[in-house]
């Protein structure tokens, strides 16, 4: 109704943990109030390479369950039998002739710059925070060496690294209709959060049915508590964002086949898939896969249905073309008679 609502643990804690992967269909998120910690000047970064996959498991998993945890804890996968895991921790000052500055433009990327440490073996280095922050940019994690092969050249770098990354925006215009569905049903980006203890069956299942490498491996810790997201133990768990980016290198590949399969598996450990990515499961699934407990009674309290979509109406690749587009054109009329 145009109201403006202001929410916390405290105050209307059901609207407040209902906005979480609600994508825009409660309402309009005006401004957020969120908790910051300390900047420091570097991320002192060890890389410790594994090979294989049990050790890569074993190492991940202890570096993310230790009490004393890093800063920040990542993987880099390259094969069933290669990765890296890398752990990070803020601090002020850097030991002599240990900074990397990754973020120059004549730098190679981050992660074919990690792959160097399988031949060098473990190292410690310090990365100046921003940087750090943005050390997949340059490449767009590894997509860019799709895009440009040969970007990684030491001579494209010092002569042309400094235009690189092109800008999404770009690219997605000028992208005509024979590549874009090339693009679709030739390539793949998805997230999938799943169970720690499901880490080794999710590498091999995605070696499987797509074998893409680098696989992106980031902890994510799920607290117990109301929302899209339900603990399935009813208490705090650590999981796993299992990323994926790039062309199928199997031939079976199948862009809707596949991703049900894959889909399926994350249901099954009661895992999640991130909303931005393509999603063919169907919308009893969907909600198999997400608790709309507490969402579905919040829409009803706020008058949601016929104003706003459902979740599933706005992420699922099949739904988008079908009756969002029949809402999207009743909310513009609406819009343009309060602006009237």
């Amino acid at each position: 109704d145009g109201s403006l609502v202001e929410c916390s643990p405290y105050t209307d804690p059901e609207l407040f943990y209902s906005v979480p992967w609600s994508y825009g269909t409660l309402g309009f998120l005006t401004s957020v109030e969120i908790e910051i910690i300390p900047s420091r000047r570097f991320v002192r970064l060890d890389y410790t390479p594994v090979y294989s996959l049990e050790q890569m498991v074993e190492t991940f998993e202890r570096e993310v369950e230790r009490s004393d945890s890093a800063n920040f804890v990542e993987c880099l996968v390259y094969s069933q039998e290669k990765a890296v895991v890398m752990t990070g921790n803020l601090v002020d000052c850097c030991e002599p002739g240990k900074l990397n500055e990754i973020g120059q433009w004549y730098k190679p990327w981050f992660f074919k710059h990690v792959e160097g440490f399988f031949e060098t073996g473990p190292r410690t280095e310090y990365i100046p925070l921003r940087q750090y922050y943005h050390r997949h940019s340059r490449s767009i994690f590894w997509e860019l060496q799709d895009i440009i092969p040969f970007g990684n050249n030491v001579v494209f770098r010092y002569l042309f690294g400094w235009l690189v990354p092109p800008k999404v925006s770009l690219l997605k215009l000028t992208q005509g209709k024979t590549l874009k569905r090339l693009y679709e049903t030739k390539h793949m980006i998805q997230d999938m959060l799943v169970p720690l203890p499901d880490l080794k069956a999710s590498i091999e299942l995605f070696h499987r049915e797509v074998e893409i490498y680098p696989i992106w491996l980031c902890p994510f810790k799920l607290p117990a508590q109301a929302g899209m997201l339900s603990s399935p133990s009813n208490r705090d768990e650590m999981f796993v964002d299992v990323g994926v980016y790039g062309v199928p290198k199997t031939d079976r590949f199948d862009a809707e086949k596949t991703t049900r399969k894959i889909e399926e598996f994350v249901r099954n450990v009661s895992g999640f898939q991130m909303m931005y990515a393509d999603s063919y499961m169907t919308r009893d699934e969907f909600r198999a896969m997400f608790d709309h407990t507490l969402y579905d009674r919040v829409r009803e309290k706020l008058g949601c249905k016929g104003n706003f979509p459902e979740v599933y109406d706005k992420v699922n690749k099949k739904a988008r073309s079908g009756p969002l587009k029949d809402l999207q054109k009743k909310i513009k009329k609406k819009l343009e008679k309060l602006v009237d």
